[in-house]
């Protein structure tokens, strides 16, 4: 009887950008990476390619797809893009610093960081975005059994990921850390025993 192996799912977190050097709201806008985003994209991408991983997928935005690029060019893999890796839309709240957003919507902000709903501004509902997310993630490992994939997205995609995934309730994954720029948290998936987090914010 053939073994059943489990998944890997590495999720990466893009490399720093100036926006976030500079706390501004980035969401879905396409903010690039800053050299020191690219520093650590090349680091992490050399740890990261000693896992032998067989597919790469990322969001399509460019500070992502970027980081990306690193791990592709030292596996020689093709990497695929999925939109729904992207980051939570903040609405009226992007490209604004965070001051600014404190300024103007204070009940707002307050309860984005309670992990609260948020009913104004044109923010990304928690529900729809896990949704997405888990979506896309399951659609991955039903490509890629058994297998290795890394998969590079945003700080706010592997938190609400991780707790789509594992089915926490609300404002559990508040609990654990921020996912630093160019770390990675890791979940297994059995075609038994299911999902389980395996390891959460490594990096370099």
């Amino acid at each position: 009887m053939t073994r059943k192996r489990s998944t890997r799912l590495i999720l990466w977190r893009h490399g720093q950008t100036a926006w976030n050097a500079e706390h501004r709201i980035q969401g879905q806008h396409d903010a690039k990476l800053d050299d020191t985003g690219r520093a650590q994209a090349r680091a992490a991408a050399a740890r990261l390619a000693r896992r032998e991983p067989d597919a790469i997928v990322s969001s399509d935005l460019s500070r992502a797809a970027d980081t990306a690029a690193e791990l592709v060019a030292l596996t020689g893999l093709t990497p695929s893009y999925d939109v729904r890796l992207r980051e939570r839309s903040f609405g009226e709240w992007e490209t604004l610093l965070a001051t600014e957003v404190q300024e103007r919507w204070p009940n707002g902000w307050d309860r984005w960081h309670r992990g609260e709903p948020i009913d104004d501004a044109g923010v990304e509902r928690i529900e729809d975005m896990g949704k997405r997310i888990s979506e896309a993630l399951v659609e991955i490992v039903a490509r890629h059994p058994g297998e290795t994939v890394v998969v590079t997205t945003h700080g706010g995609v592997v938190r609400h990921g991780i707790e789509a995934l594992l089915d926490w309730p609300s404002g559990v994954v508040y609990s654990i850390s921020p996912v630093t720029n160019c770390h990675w948290s890791e979940l297994h998936h059995h075609p038994v025993r299911g999902w389980r987090l395996h390891s959460h914010n490594v990096g370099v």
